[in-house]
């Protein structure tokens, strides 16, 4: 059989409010972020596993407050006293080298006082390991807000989307079978779309839960 050249061309993710699925596993985390005129001090880190909606709930509240979102590797090139009373969101903050210790500290002393700072990370700050103690005992004044892994309707409603948005139709018992079997991150799904596109283009056949399985086999760890 003649295989397809099947392009993966993913559409952009989105990361607005509306595209973000509500379930047990992120509703505190979401409803802190909406109120976060309220945040003790300013300040919030955002912990959850990889996968789990930091960077989305992070988009989300940028939007809100009108404010920037820096990678960890930012923080050594921008210049943060323009950042002075701004709302700045952090991502990974708990990869902070050596020397990116010191420029979060100042950026927390620039924005804090009138502005907001969030963090996103895997673990708390006390799992950071940093060596600054000016800013260890900022941060442990900071409050904190967890976001679970994904559950099962959370995965189902991304899962449902992706499909659509690449205007793909699967039974409805596929679903259930993609949960039951992917690992637990919304990273997962949209790879696993991905994959099981691109192989239904090739073969031109449909998505099936044999073709799923062949595709999740091959995405297995080992």
């Amino acid at each position: 059989m003649i295989r397809q050249l099947a392009f993966d061309l993913p559409a952009d993710a989105a990361m607005t409010r509306a595209d973000f699925f509500v379930s047990p596993a992120n509703a505190l985390a979401l409803q802190t972020v909406e109120n976060w005129t309220n945040w003790p001090g300013h300040k919030l880190v955002l912990v959850g596993p990889e996968g789990s909606g930091k960077t989305h709930l992070a988009q989300i509240w940028a939007e809100m407050s009108g404010g920037m979102v820096l990678r960890t590797e930012d923080l050594a090139a921008v210049r943060i006293d323009t950042l002075a009373q701004r709302a700045v969101v952090v991502e990974d903050a708990d990869r902070l080298s050596p020397s990116d210790e010191a420029a979060l500290f100042h950026l927390y002393n620039v924005v804090t006082p009138a502005g907001a700072l969030m963090l996103t990370a895997q673990t708390p700050p006390r799992d950071w390991g940093l060596g600054l103690p000016d800013l260890v005992s900022r941060l442990q004044t900071a409050a904190v807000v967890r976001l679970e892994a994904p559950d099962d309707a959370l995965l189902s409603a991304v899962l449902v989307k992706l499909f659509s948005d690449r205007q793909i139709a699967v039974a409805a018992n596929l679903i259930p079978y993609l949960v039951s079997r992917m690992p637990r991150s919304v990273g997962a799904a949209r790879g696993l779309v991905s994959a099981l596109d691109a192989e239904a283009l090739a073969g031109g056949k449909p998505i099936t839960r044999a073709l799923a399985g062949e595709v999740l086999d091959r995405m297995a760890p080992g």
